[in-house]
């Protein structure tokens, strides 16, 4: 019997629907004034620097609020529905006629949607920075200021990579924010989300830094920032300040068992959103460098089977035919600690490095290969959207070797693309705990390609404590460690 397993998605932090909104406020709720009638705001203070004292985080919302606005996304979808049929109910019935009258087909066509979500302005002459999927798929962009002006906006261009879009108004003399360095934020500073939960326009939010560096699911290229700042449905695209009152992040997505905020929010660095920004603008698109691999974290498990002293670098678990990282010479068990000289202690931040860079440039990278470092030299390409990019992908647990493989049909052989290797007839015990499953295929041990099982059992007897299996299901190859102590 499988267990049951608790599902627990990521949301956007966007809202759409077809319906109206409702909300409720209970009898207790009460409001007070966040500044005395008597203080004016322009004479606000900087908050106290002093550890023992709370930061006020009015001065934020006074002077940078009204950058800060509400979009509205109006959309179509299609749709064609039948109307549940109608109840056996008696001709004769004076209720046959009421049922009747929906029986049957709904029409075809578009259905209307609309969303809401937020953005900041960052330039006096209109142009807003947001999140790609508040934008995604709008006939309509209407975005609303404090003051209660509202303008159509022009979407300039779109990055779906990295979740970031800039709008376009067209005024004048617009308040803006201030645009800081998320690489400054330290895990435990204060933060402030202002935005548009629900519907509630520029709502303030206060939190931490959780931690920073945070790799998604389908996230390839963000190394999010994780908050505690309260984000709900709406705050998509909003501003995350630091404590001087500079944007550092794009609020983007909750992690949440329910669908509603839970602790765990995450903003896209302004590091990032400003290259996307800068690029758009320029060229109306986004340009990425592409290396042709695929990694995954290396795990204490990984690094003892390595010979590696602790754990860390990017583990090349595939290498694109004809990509770059092939022409360069890497291969699959490579690990890569270097890129250009700026050391990679995750996985996550490589593919970020390596985005960063321009297609074409020829970059050097430190790579662990048997034991061995060594440097090697590799001509970036250019990512497209049909490329599979370089992607996190976690190794699933440990245990002892307890596999009963067989040789590949030559149908097989052809299926998976790969001359090595032995399919899984069976895992059980310590094997089907660290993730193997039957109809996998084994083809590296400790990166050595491997043709029979006598092999295998030969490598695994050398291997001491730890191992590495190589192993491909379907299309996707992982290295996943045993430990045989």
């Amino acid at each position: 019997m499988k267990p049951n397993r608790l599902v627990i998605s990521l949301l956007s932090a966007g809202i759409i629907g077809a319906g109206a909104i409702g909300y409720s406020v209970g009898a207790n709720s009460f409001f007070t004034p966040a500044v005395a009638m008597n203080e004016p705001v322009t004479q606000m203070a900087a908050p106290p620097t002093s550890p023992s004292a709370l930061p006020s985080f009015n001065w934020i919302a006074a002077k940078y609020g009204a950058a800060v606005v509400n979009i509205s996304v109006t959309g179509e979808v299609q749709a064609a529905a039948e109307m549940p049929q109608m109840p056996q109910v008696d001709p004769s019935d004076p209720f046959y006629q009421f049922f009747k009258r929906f029986q049957g087909p709904v029409p075809q066509g578009e259905v209307p949607v609309h969303g809401m979500g937020s953005g900041f302005i960052v330039s006096p002459d209109g142009i807003i920075l947001t999140n790609a999927h508040v934008v995604d798929g709008a006939k309509e962009v209407q975005v609303k200021l404090t003051d209660k002006r509202e303008f159509k906006a022009k979407v300039i261009g779109v990055d779906h990579q990295s979740d970031v879009a800039v709008l376009k108004i067209d005024a004048r003399d617009l308040p803006t924010v201030k645009v800081g360095n998320a690489d400054e934020l330290r895990v435990g500073d204060w933060v402030v989300a202002i935005g548009s939960p629900f519907g509630f326009e520029n709502s303030v939010t206060q939190g931490i830094v959780s931690a920073k560096a945070r790799s998604l699911p389908d996230e390839t290229y963000v190394p999010f920032i994780q908050t505690d700042v309260p984000v709900n449905p709406g705050n998509s695209g909003g501003p995350l300040f630091n404590l001087q009152g500079e944007v550092v992040g794009i609020n983007s997505q909750i992690f949440s068992r329910t669908g509603g905020y839970e602790g765990l929010s995450f903003a896209i660095p302004m590091n990032i959103a400003t290259n996307v920004e800068q690029q758009i603008l320029a060229t109306g698109h986004v340009t990425r460098a592409h290396l042709g691999v695929t990694i995954q974290d290396v795990t204490q498990g990984l690094a003892d089977s390595f010979g590696m002293r602790k754990p860390e670098g990017a583990l090349i678990s595939n290498v694109e035919p004809g990509g770059p990282a092939a022409k360069a010479g890497l291969e699959a068990g490579d690990v890569i600690l270097k890129f250009n000289g700026e050391p990679i202690s995750s996985s996550a931040q490589l593919p970020v490095q390596v985005a960063d860079a321009k297609p074409g440039a020829t970059v050097t990278m430190q790579v662990l290969r048997k034991g061995e470092t060594r440097n090697v030299a590799v001509t970036l390409g250019k990512l497209n959207n049909a490329t599979v990019a370089e992607t996190e992908q976690a190794a699933q647990g440990h245990g002892r070797l307890g596999l009963t493989v067989r040789p590949l049909t030559p149908e097989e052989r052809q299926q998976s693309g790969d001359r090595n290797g032995l399919l899984v007839e069976n895992a059980t015990g310590p094997a089907a705990d660290a993730g193997i499953q039957s109809g996998d295929i084994v083809l590296a041990v400790n990166g050595a390609p491997i043709h029979s099982a006598r092999q295998m059992q030969e490598l695994v007897a050398k291997a001491g404590k730890h191992v590495a299996l190589l192993v491909q299901r379907n299309d996707m190859k992982l290295y996943v460690p045993l430990d045989l102590g």
